[in-house]
């Protein structure tokens, strides 16, 4: 039974929550003699459809008139597409793609961000079962080498490859796809090259052929690949089925069944080359029936502006964005009464995805909405990835602090396995990926002796006596390390820490110290924050800001302070260097979601984190332990 989160909910503080129709949290859960925990929901998932597409033709028959995606124009103009159009669009350019003898083997790649027409081509290759690969921008546009580009495109051997702008990403065309692969371009035609422009697809007229191609698409049907990061080597293509996308959103629609009573409206920046964006947050609005607003903002000084523009027209009832997304949001909201009455006015359901959420960025966010509304906005939180679907396990209830990632969903079944101390999480949903394309070695790897796809992920349970409450998210695995005292790091929960502490004067942090007698951190500073401490002028350059005295004063401070409160040695800071140089994409230390990859920030910086441990220490660094 469904339940709607109400004053009995709100904990400790009494400010009542937003009502909200949301499913139940309930689990069965069974130990093993061997440690190991199995934790699942109580009821099966309930019935989905094939393919996602009955989804299209669906509300295009019931809501025609619907806007199902909207995004600006070259003008500045908001085009819309109502689930009619995108319908017809979808059959036109399906009907193009069948002339083209796509497959598996010969796969579309669409190079170029999101878009409205990147939308209709990637349901439209669903539609007749042609898979499609959403791919990083960055790849094309900010990769030295374009090697990455390069490597996937050797690994998918596609047929055709789309970009909105020749102009923009001609360079990259140029260099890495084939002479003989068709080049489709929305706009600025390369003039090297034969290109096909879009609008041709657009508008071939639909045969009977496009919808006898969507009959034989079924389940196990590839609907798109879509890479992992790389970071630690080339990147994976994720096998995503149609069975994987459907049960996903049965899921989702089960935990959030509000979705039922109104269709969400979006207004999202997410990569489409992610899961989160391109499967959840695109697959909710068509699932349910709602509105895409596709947000050309970002999460970044300079970009933040444009969401700002687009929060002023579109008022979403479901809000999804990362911690630096939210923590570039909160200033516009807090200047502006105008923009916090539209942004809270339908709002239900606040979500944060990537890396965890610090403490000061909630409680700004419920301050807002207090202070807008009188009311509170539940934030909800999860935990998934690329094999998952990602939906995998979701917080439906308040938490007074950030890190509890819920219950597994309707259908999804974790397994917590003893490991150096931690719980390891292990899933098996019908929303789990078969595996990687071409790669059956990596894929074996990914799975255990029972089928679970292991995560990497560590969790804790919130009250060892009652798993509905959900479980503290422990930290990657694979990130965790030993100092030479044989004491564990766990990095997760102490990057957190670290980053609430010192708010608002660090974006991030690089948690170092490896067979080492001490933790040490790369610091990734808020410049803008340690400029105004420093009252140095707008043009101040980075090394002006970072080496300020009262910026490393307070940055020694609160390094003191937070020692103060360590509990041991496994989460004592006692040195610190303040970085110049961004996390970088192209080296796979920073995704576009913003989130970082320690293990690829510790090795592209191997040489700063032995400045950290250097005897004497050099003056870049901020130390507490006597040697500085």
């Amino acid at each position: 039974m469904s339940k709607s989160l109400r004053d009995s909910d709100v904990g400790m503080d009494e400010t009542p929550i937003r009502p909200v129709r949301l499913g139940p949290r309930d689990v069965v859960m069974e130990r093993r003699p061997d440690g190991t925990v199995y934790v699942r929901s109580p009821r099966p998932l309930a019935d989905y459809p094939t393919k996602l597409t009955e989804r299209l033709k669906h509300w295009a028959a019931v809501a025609p008139d619907r806007i199902f995606f909207a995004g600006r124009d070259e003008r500045g103009a908001w085009r819309h597409v109502t689930y009619r159009e995108a319908l017809h669009w979808v059959r036109a350019i399906g009907t193009a793609l069948l002339e083209r003898n796509l497959s598996a083997e010969r796969p579309i790649l669409i190079l170029s961000g999101n878009d409205v027409d990147h939308a209709l081509l990637g349901f439209a290759a669903q539609y007749v079962g042609a898979p499609y690969a959403p791919i990083s921008p960055a790849y094309s546009l900010i990769s030295g080498d374009l090697g990455k580009l390069r490597y996937i495109f050797d690994l998918l051997t596609p047929g055709l490859v789309f970009v909105a702008d020749g102009d923009v990403f001609g360079k990259a065309l140029e260099a890495v796809v084939p002479p003989d692969v068709e080049v489709v371009v929305a706009r600025n035609p390369l003039s090297r090259r034969p290109t096909t422009l879009f609008s041709q697809l657009l508008a071939t007229p639909p045969t009977a052929a496009v919808d006898t191609a969507n009959d034989r698409v079924g389940p196990d049907t590839i609907a798109k690949f879509l890479f992992t990061s790389g970071s630690t080597g080339n990147p994976k293509a994720v096998i995503n089925t149609q069975r994987m996308l459907c049960s996903n959103q049965a899921m989702i629609l089960s935990s959030f069944p509000y979705f039922a009573d109104e269709p969400p409206v979006l207004l999202d920046w997410s990569p489409w080359n992610h899961t989160a964006g391109g499967n959840h947050n695109v697959g909710l609005v068509l699932y349910n029936g709602g509105s895409f607003y596709i947000d050309d903002g970002k999460p970044m000084p300079g970009g933040i502006e444009a969401t700002v523009r687009n929060l002023r027209d579109v008022a979403p009832n479901w809000y999804f964005n990362v911690p630096k997304g939210y923590d570039a949001l909160i200033p516009h909201l807090r200047a502006d009464r105008a923009l916090r009455e539209k942004f809270f006015s339908n709002l239900k359901i606040l979500f944060v995805a990537g890396a965890g959420l610090a403490q000061h960025q909630l409680k700004a966010m419920q301050d807002l909405a207090v202070e807008t509304r009188g009311e509170r906005v539940l934030f909800s939180a999860g935990l998934g990835s690329t094999e998952t679907g990602p939906f995998a396990m979701v917080l439906l209830w308040h938490e007074e602090r950030p890190g509890n990632v819920g219950v597994p969903g309707e259908g999804v079944e974790l397994k917590l396995v003893p490991n150096e101390g931690k719980r390891e999480l292990r899933i098996k949903s019908p929303s789990v990926t078969p595996g990687y394309w071409r790669a059956p070695e990596l894929t074996a790897k990914a799975f255990d002796e029972e089928g679970f796809y292991k995560m990497g992920d560590a969790l804790q349970f919130a009250d060892p006596n009652d798993a509905g409450k959900g479980f503290w998210f422990d930290g990657r695995v694979t990130e965790d390390f030993k100092l030479d005292t044989g004491t564990w790091v766990s990095v997760g929960p102490l990057r957190a820490k670290f980053i609430d502490h010192f708010a608002p004067y660090v974006k991030d942090v690089v948690i170092a110290g490896l067979d080492r007698g001490a933790i040490g951190v790369l610091v990734f500073p808020d410049l803008e924050h340690c400029r105004t401490l420093a009252a140095l002028p707008a043009q101040a350059s980075v090394q002006q800001v970072v080496h300020d005295p009262k910026v490393r004063r307070r940055m020694q401070a609160l390094l003191r302070s937070l020692a103060q409160a360590a509990t041991g040695s496994s989460n004592w800071v006692a040195r610190a260097m303040l970085l110049t140089e961004p996390p970088s994409m192209d080296t796979g230390e920073m995704t576009d979601k913003g989130s970082i990859n320690q293990r690829a920030a510790l090795k592209n910086r191997a040489a700063l984190v032995e400045a950290l441990y250097a005897n004497p220490l050099p003056p870049d660094v901020i130390a507490i332990d006597g040697k500085n």
